[in-house]
């Protein structure tokens, strides 16, 4: 087998408009409906990394423990989209703030250089903005 890159990556949802809102209108991505609550934006790049991220992890880099709080869903997956500076993830974190979003750390710069900010979707997928130096040097 000789995987080229992602084909596709969404999150399912319980509720299609709850999902189509914060997706479209809170982190702004654009859609085409291709049946009666089934949208593919198909305008995005592809993703630089597929990561597989123990829980652990995502809980330390998030919340500084091992732990993930008991008060919050677990994520199933996770998704960064990379923005064009760190200002931007500052930016776009105030953004989602004033959308009613709760941040669950950041913006900040992680010890590799990495600005991020993080949040969970309605989904419980964990959703970073994200700035990584080495996608943005030119050869």
């Amino acid at each position: 087998m000789d995987i080229q890159f992602i084909a596709g990556f969404g999150p399912i949802g319980p509720d299609p408009t709850q999902t189509y809102d914060f997706w479209s209108g809170t982190l702004g991505l654009e859609f085409e409906e291709l049946a009666p609550d089934y949208h593919h934006a198909r305008g995005l790049d592809g993703a630089k990394v597929f990561a597989l991220w123990p829980l652990s992890q995502a809980a330390q880099a998030t919340f500084g423990s091992a732990e993930w709080p008991s008060a919050l869903p677990v994520p199933q997956a996770w998704i960064e989209f990379e923005l064009a500076s760190p200002e931007a993830v500052e930016d776009g974190a105030a953004e989602l703030v004033e959308a009613g979003q709760r941040i669950l750390v950041g913006p900040a710069t992680e010890p590799w250089g990495q600005t991020t900010a993080r949040l969970l979707s309605p989904e419980g997928l964990l959703v970073g903005l994200s700035y990584m130096p080495d996608f943005h040097r030119q050869d």
